[in-house]
């Protein structure tokens, strides 16, 4: 099979059959083997009754359907679990995604050779209070991830086989997948400008409170990303430099009252002094910090998936 259509949907039954008549249409045109994975994550409307309609008029439609809303993350990683097309293809179900887009991607996938494709909304239809964050939140993911993609939580993207079946998406990390493909040794990630249309049906399931968790999200992948494994060496260093510090700052109020009491000079005590405390809490935060590096090793040392490498080959 050629590709698989990965499609998280939440209260979407007004545009579900639109979207799969034309993807069907699209793959029909370019000759391509498809199935399309409809993942309901607990709607309350008839999405489902539609989805049940759409795989008995389509061969090619499987649906799965939450018990209650989990989330984008959640639905997608089921969607990846039951993917069986070697290119497999995210996109939302509100029509906003162009179907047309998808050979494009397909190509640039088996062609170029790339492991990941994202979508760049380069035009959007959407309100400058939507658009504004986003630019900064794709700026700062940029920065801090070193990953060149102008628009990491556009939904329509495209991934080898391999890559959805070696990571796993959590939380509310799927903004963050390609992070977590180049963590697994993908590394071969490139954007396409795709078409953005406006919302047909419907009103938007995301507000402004997803930036705030976005950002919240991109602290917690880039320490699971690099200090994930190796807990000691951010806790450690963060808690050895504290108590150095408060150690050095210790010394200095020490030093500096022998030398008044030696030239016979009145000076206040040393439990009066207020460097004393901060030096004092200043150590105890970095053995604090020390330990919880030491702790934090143990717990890595001591969990399940500690050996869990992507092999890329084996003879």
């Amino acid at each position: 099979m050629n590709i698989s259509i990965v499609v998280p949907l939440y209260n979407e039954e007004e545009s579900l059959s639109e979207l799969v008549a034309w993807i069907a249409k699209v793959m029909y045109d370019n000759n391509l083997t498809y199935e399309v994975i409809l993942v309901d994550d607990g709607s309350s409307d008839e999405s489902w009754k539609e989805v049940e309609l759409l795989s008995k008029e389509y061969g090619a439609v499987r649906g799965i359907k939450f018990r209650r809303n989990y989330g984008k993350s959640a639905a997608l990683y089921s969607g990846f679990k039951a993917a069986e097309g070697d290119v497999v293809i995210t996109m939302d179900a509100d029509l906003q995604d162009s179907p047309e887009e998808i050979p494009g991607l397909y190509n640039m996938i088996t062609k170029e050779g790339l492991d990941l494709v994202s979508g760049w909304k380069k035009k959007r239809y959407d309100p400058i209070m939507k658009t504004i964050p986003s630019k900064f939140f794709n700026w700062t993911s940029r920065k801090s991830t070193g990953i060149k993609l102008h628009d990491f939580n556009c939904g329509l993207k495209a991934y080898k086989k391999d890559v959805i079946k070696s990571i796993e998406v959590y939380g509310e990390m799927h903004r963050y997948i390609p992070v977590l493909a180049k963590q697994a040794g993908f590394s071969k990630i490139d954007e396409k400008i795709v078409q953005h249309q406006a919302r047909k049906y419907g009103v938007t399931k995301f507000g402004l409170e997803r930036f705030i968790n976005g950002f919240l999200d991109l602290m917690s992948i880039l320490f699971i990303t690099r200090f994930g494994k190796k807990p000691m060496h951010l806790f450690g260093s963060l808690g050895i430099m504290m108590f150095l510090i408060g150690l050095g700052a210790t010394v200095t109020v020490g030093v500096n009252k022998l030398i008044h009491l030696y030239k016979g000079i009145p000076s206040i005590l040393v439990s009066e002094n207020a460097y004393f405390y901060i030096a004092l809490v200043s150590m105890i935060i970095g053995s604090q910090l020390f330990l919880a590096g030491f702790l934090g090793e143990l717990i890595s040392r001591s969990s399940s998936d500690r050996n869990h490498y992507h092999i890329d080959k084996e003879i």
